[in-house]
């Protein structure tokens, strides 16, 4: 009776164990990494978007942030919003032809953003900030790519600055992208300057929609499986071979 009340409840604990290894393995979520958000936005609009920058270390805090936008891309308006903690330089660079913006011919664009924590503010282990900007108008291309450096407290210098490849997978360190497309056409446009930086569909969908998913999903596996090891302890009981010596359920395994 013993060994098979054993024997049974080994079994359900190694399906248990393996099916949820399996399960949490699926969903482990991939490595984090430098965003602009909105993902997409209209060309020949001008648009408030963040730049969202997840800690990734366990043991540094995230201290620095360099933005560099596009010099295929230059803009005759950028402007940031300052974030509590932080400091913020903006460099600039000469561009020939000018960049005409609502009749007046701009020579001088921004090239590059730097934010800097101060003390106590910097991004810590486990969270994650946004850097809010607004720019435009918008060029008529397909997608912006602004190649970003993260700076932690340790020392340690990520480069998202890989550009994405046709039709390839997604490179080690993505620079953030911003998609761009006509007006007029029917994807989601930018939201208002004086609006909150809206997370992109895909973000909630991933971070909610999926989440939740996944999570009533693995719980009721985690019930059903519960409820087949008990099953399983039952059934054993009913297999008592006959004949058993009384007393055999209380016998203390010597192995």
């Amino acid at each position: 009776m013993l060994r098979h009340r054993r024997f049974a409840a080994t079994a359900a604990a190694l399906t248990l164990g393996a099916v949820a290894t399996a399960v949490f393995g699926f969903v482990a979520p991939a490595s984090a990494h430098v965003t602009v958000n909105p993902r997409e936005a209209t060309q020949g609009g001008y648009g408030r978007l963040a730049f969202r920058v997840p800690n990734e270390s366990d043991t540094a805090s995230t201290t620095k942030l360099e933005i560099f936008l596009p010099e295929n891309a230059p803009l005759g308006s950028v402007s940031t919003m300052p974030v509590p903690g932080w400091t913020v330089a903006v460099e600039k660079r000469q561009v020939d032809p000018p960049v005409q913006v609502h009749g007046s011919e701009i020579t001088e664009v921004v090239s590059k953003i730097t934010w800097t924590a101060g003390e106590g503010a910097a991004i810590t282990p486990g969270t994650f900030q946004e850097f809010p900007v607004s720019m435009g108008p918008l060029p008529e291309i397909d997608q912006m790519v602004f190649k970003a450096l993260q700076t932690y407290s340790d020392g340690a210098v990520v480069r998202w600055i890989d550009e994405p490849q046709p039709g390839g997978e997604e490179p080690a360190a993505p620079a953030p992208v911003l998609t761009l497309t006509a007006a007029g056409a029917d994807t989601p446009t930018t939201a208002p300057t004086d609006a909150p930086a809206a997370a992109s569909p895909d973000d909630s969908d991933d971070e909610d929609g999926n989440g939740v998913a996944v999570g009533l999903g693995v719980a009721g596996l985690i019930a059903g499986l519960g409820g087949l090891v008990l099953g399983g302890l039952a059934f054993a009981r009913t297999r008592r071979p006959s004949g058993g010596a009384p007393g055999d359920e209380a016998t203390t395994p010597t192995s």
